[in-house]
């Protein structure tokens, strides 16, 4: 067994390889205090005949014994990928993708399993350190290593100091936090998100990780040195470059004309009729005997891999020479913006979002605390509150594909969404909804992700969700020849198919709220970094502008279909009364009044119900149980024990006062019963409330009183 080591925030991060799961082509165990995951890749012998795309599966999985649990449910084992387990897959792959060879087809697979989880938040660091670590190892062709830190801001830190992987008691206490991947050269990969977070702090997180990712890319270069296999060798690609000349030149003419045809379906329709031109044209029996020496090859597949490459270097071309894109815009400029308010009559808020070809429907469904979601993880049991669901159906981008679960992509997507929108909405104190927001993407041309969060704002403030400031998004891209340089604003699905970069910004007028950064190339500069960030922030304040003229705060009054909430605090002391033996008194007032009832150890009762009548009802019921005795006050209460020197009289749901027998009446008495009787409701006045709370009450006091 070989290892390294290297500290980082006073604890060893240690790889280690040649002990576990030595029949894979690398793998490594990563330890770092209590968490340790094993990486392993295997890539098949022989690429399979025919493909020109790089088949990579990477797959994260948390084993619950790894943090001393036993699986939930019927079965009692692992089963379909959790979310949080989705979305580390996506992680680990986004950084690691860009870095396999061009011309390496072979099927890969990467699979990250947690071992054991401690404290220090980082199992998905350590899965993008294992697997690169793993691929640097084995004979894979990989041109890493890269590495991945996650870097935080606590809140109120006046000196403004980052922290390198926070634990999770810190991860409650920041105000910006991300993970950043990469290279020892350039950053790769960048997610997270912050309360309004300038650029400049972005900058300085980014910059301050990737210090920290140089030094862990240096140990995997000194563990490859120790033990690494020697890399296979890549396949040449052999082109027929007459061929290839042939096919672009049969093309260029009509290529330009076809992607500059305004709308996304008319320039694919063009598109396309070109490349069925080219392959009749060019998959004929003298063709194929012409250019590969045989009449019975099939060139459909080698002719739609020149098309593509010509379509794409048309593309870079026009960008980058002329200035000029494919839906004529400039390289700064957002596509029309149009927004549409209460678009549904029966929902507690709905928005259409259009941004040129991408329309968003969002809908907000506001719920109570038992609407909200019960998450059981690795940390343990958890409630979430604010949820964003985001569906791609087929139909938005005019394909027919069968509807399945939510995917990898809506998953991440609906993720990042989210993020960007969790900083704005209210606390549950101040406003006690569950929110569910779901976004229904109806037509899709690059850039649906944020569409969402413009749409899921405007749908927020329609709902009445007093959120403290409006969010929007935007997608950059980048096309990056040698120096030149164009960066992109609000990306079409084409550019973002065909770019280098892929940069997503959410945020408020203020600041950042979510960030996404992926790279098909080695990494980018921070002065692209920064000039991405500004351009980003200046389509955003436009993007804000005109959402800010279809409504412009939240509205008053939630809609007449969402339940009405209303929030008690009682004393502690007097929550078991309000529940009752077993339950009993809740779910008495529950069945009386049809209200929801919910109650939490602090003594907050949220009632929730659709008629005002009914939650007015309960509140009082409750007020009745929870209700002290006044000094002075008059009550009508009822006799519930007799004794020979007075009666008990209960004066308040389980509040007894003693009614002297002096009390009882203006004359004098012989014995109680020669007044009042067991189970007769008597008007009495309270004279005194001792120190341990027990109540002497006065039936001659209260009659006196009522003479008056």
């Amino acid at each position: 067994m070989t290892n390294i080591a290297l500290e980082i925030r006073g604890k060893p991060l240690i790889i280690e390889t040649g002990q576990m799961a030595r029949q894979s082509d690398g793998s490594v165990i990563v330890r770092y205090g209590d968490t340790v995951v094993l990486a392993t890749a295997v890539a098949d012998k022989k690429a399979k005949e025919g493909l020109n795309f790089f088949p990579l599966t990477m797959d994260y999985q948390e084993k619950t014994y790894s943090a001393g649990k036993i699986p939930g449910g019927f079965f009692k084992r692992e089963g379909r990928p959790s979310e949080k387990e989705v979305l580390t897959s996506r992680l680990i792959d986004r950084p690691i993708r860009p870095l396999f060879p061009k011309g390496f087809y072979s099927e890969t697979q990467g699979i990250v399993s947690v071992l054991s989880y401690g404290n220090e938040n980082v199992a998905d660091i350590l899965g993008i350190i294992g697997m690169s670590a793993a691929l640097h190892i084995s004979d894979i062709p990989f041109n890493g290593p890269v590495a991945g830190v996650r870097v935080g801001r606590l809140k109120n830190d006046n000196g403004g100091n980052l922290i390198i992987n926070p634990d999770i008691s810190e991860s409650n206490d920041l105000d910006l936090s991300l993970i950043v991947a990469g290279t020892a050269d350039a950053v790769i990969m960048v997610e997270g998100g912050g309360s309004d977070v300038s650029e400049s702090v972005l900058l300085e997180a980014i910059d301050y990780a990737h210090e920290e990712i140089k030094r862990i890319a240096a140990v995997q270069n000194e563990l490859r040195n120790k033990v690494a296999k020697a890399k296979r060798p890549v396949a040449v690609i052999e082109e027929n470059h007459g061929f290839k000349e042939a096919v672009r030149s049969y093309v260029s003419d009509r290529m330009r004309d076809a992607l500059t045809i305004p709308g996304k379906q008319r320039r694919q329709e063009a598109c396309d009729i070109i490349l069925d031109d080219a392959i009749k044209h060019f998959n004929t029996p003298e063709n194929r005997e012409k250019y590969s020496g045989n009449p019975e090859k099939d060139l459909t597949r080698d002719i739609a891999n020149i098309f593509d490459d010509y379509e794409k270097e048309t593309v870079r071309h026009m960008i980058l020479k002329e200035g000029l894109r494919a839906d004529g815009r400039k390289p700064d400029e957002v596509r029309h913006i149009s927004c549409h308010m209460g678009f549904l009559p029966r929902t507690h808020g709905s928005a259409l979002f259009i941004r040129g070809e991408t329309q968003a429907l969002v809908i907000i469904t506001l719920g109570t605390a038992e609407d909200e979601q019960k998450i059981d993880s690795l940390e343990g049991e958890s409630y979430k509150r604010f949820m964003l669901h985001y569906n791609f159906p087929p139909f938005s981008v005019g394909e027919v594909k069968p509807l399945r679960s939510p995917g990898r992509r809506e998953i991440g997507h609906g993720a990042l969404a989210e993020r960007a929108l969790k900083y704005v909405v209210p606390s549950k104190e101040s406003f006690p909804y569950t929110i569910r927001i779901v976004s229904d993407i109806l037509e899709s041309n690059g850039s649906s992700s944020m569409a969402t969060v413009c749409g899921a704002t405007l749908a927020l403030m329609d709902a009445g969700v007093p959120v403290s400031a409006p969010v929007a998004g935007i997608a950059m891209g980048l096309i990056k020849e040698g120096e030149q340089v164009v960066v992109l604003t609000d990306i079409l699905g084409l550019e973002d198919h065909l770019g280098d970069m892929d940069f997503k910004v959410a945020g408020t007028e203020n600041g950042i709220t979510a960030f996404q950064m992926d790279v098909k190339i080695g990494g980018v500069s921070r002065k692209i970094l920064s000039d991405a960030l500004e351009q980003a922030r200046v389509g955003r304040l436009h993007i804000l502008g005109r959402m800010k003229e279809a409504i412009s705060s939240p509205r008053q009054n939630l809609s007449p279909h969402a339940p009405r909430i209303y929030t008690m605090q009682i004393k502690q002391d007097k929550i078991r009364d309000v529940i009752g033996t077993g339950g009993k008194v809740i779910r008495g007032i529950i069945e009386q009044t049809g209200a929801k009832i919910d109650i939490n150890d602090a003594g907050v009762i949220n009632i929730a119900s659709s008629d005002e009548e009914s939650a007015k009802k309960a509140i009082e019921i409750i007020n009745g149980i929870v209700a002290e005795a006044e000094l002075g006050k008059i009550y009508m209460g009822k006799v519930k024990r007799i004794a020979d020197f007075g009666a008990f009289v209960e004066i308040l749901p389980g509040t007894d006062g003693l009614l002297h027998i002096s009390q009882i009446s203006e004359k004098r008495i012989a014995k109680v019963t020669d007044e009042i009787n067991l189970g007769d409701e008597v008007l009495v006045k309270v004279i005194e409330i001792d120190p341990q709370g027990k109540i002497r009450l006065s039936r001659k006091e209260a009659m006196r009183q009522q003479k008056v």
